[in-house]
């Protein structure tokens, strides 16, 4: 039987199975030998040694298609960000770091803003306005008052998607939402550093009913998998050339055959199309300004 590894505790794998059920499994011994150590979302082949009691053993695992280091994940098919507008305010540079990282490993990312509710018109524009051209899917929602829920919702279906973001932002609530039987912890925001208790201490793969017309069924089958994971701080962009720090941000790229000089760091080059569509607001200035900051760091991290 076929099944993915949805949580790993102490020597036992925990697979969610084609039958629907989940079984507690142990790896084979080959594993160890072979210094292979099976990963949450790992699909694998299992033999059920106890129906009943639902325990069994992990025989081999497929190929994956990525790895994740940070959480240790296998198969992710896509990345979920979220952010919140306000409580804490975001912080875009260590937004702009993450977007970096998985493009990097060509994972695709959704942005998800929260508490739209206790946020204005203009700053929904505004971050509408900067990540316009990413290559990312933008939301906004308001996990508190289960506003544009459907939408995040139906991104998520039949993919196995990791959900990050900082302490604070609503990433347990959001998960809360959508398996409310699950009642996971919810951390508070703390007034004096205006930041969260960040309360997902495990890598766990949640598993989610899959959407029939909007509406999640009770089908205990679908493949729909959601990694929530600790809330993070900063991000360090560690093993990337500043040189190319510029292929990751794709509102750029339409500009860059337009440049003087092949290999236009879009700095302080003279006839730079990408400095020229940041003067007549094609790309954000918000956007431009953190690739800048990011190239002198990476510049000064290569002195040391």
């Amino acid at each position: 039987m076929r099944g993915k590894i949805i949580r790993g505790v102490g020597g036992f794998y925990y697979v969610h199975a084609t039958d629907g059920a989940i079984y507690e499994c142990r790896a084979k011994g080959i594993f160890r030998k072979e210094k292979i150590k099976p990963l949450v979302g790992d699909d694998a082949e299992i033999t059920v040694l106890d129906a009943t009691a639902r325990t069994g053993n992990v025989d081999l695992l497929l190929p994956r298609k990525n790895t994740l280091i940070r959480p240790a994940a296998a198969n992710v098919d896509q990345a979920m960000i979220v952010f919140a507008l306000t409580q804490p305010r975001p912080n875009l540079n260590l937004l702009d770091r993450f977007l970096i990282l998985m493009s990097r490993q060509e994972i695709p990312v959704i942005i998800c803003f929260n508490k739209a509710d206790l946020s204005g018109e203009e700053q929904i524009k505004e971050l509408s306005e900067i990540y316009r051209g990413c290559g990312c899917e933008v939301c906004f929602m308001s996990v508190a008052r289960r506003e544009g829920l459907e939408r995040v919702r139906s991104l998520l279906d039949a993919k196995t998607t990791v959900l990050a973001g900082p302490s604070g932002v609503g990433k347990s609530s959001l998960t809360n939402a959508f398996l409310p039987e699950k009642h996971m912890e919810v951390g508070e925001v703390s007034r004096k550093i205006d930041r969260g208790k960040h309360t997902t201490r495990h890598t766990e793969l949640l598993v989610l009913s899959p959407v029939a017309d909007g509406v999640a069924s009770s089908d205990e089958s679908g493949s729909t998998y959601l990694l929530d994971t600790p809330g993070f701080s900063s991000l360090y962009l560690q093993g990337i050339a500043y040189e190319e720090l510029k292929n990751y941000f794709y509102e750029f790229t339409p500009c860059e055959p337009y440049c003087r000089f092949q290999g236009c760091m879009h700095l302080k080059e003279p006839d730079c199309a990408v400095k020229e569509a940041v003067e007549r607001g094609d790309i954000h200035r918000a956007r431009y300004e953190s690739y800048a900051l990011l190239v002198r760091e990476l510049r000064e991290n290569r002195k040391y």
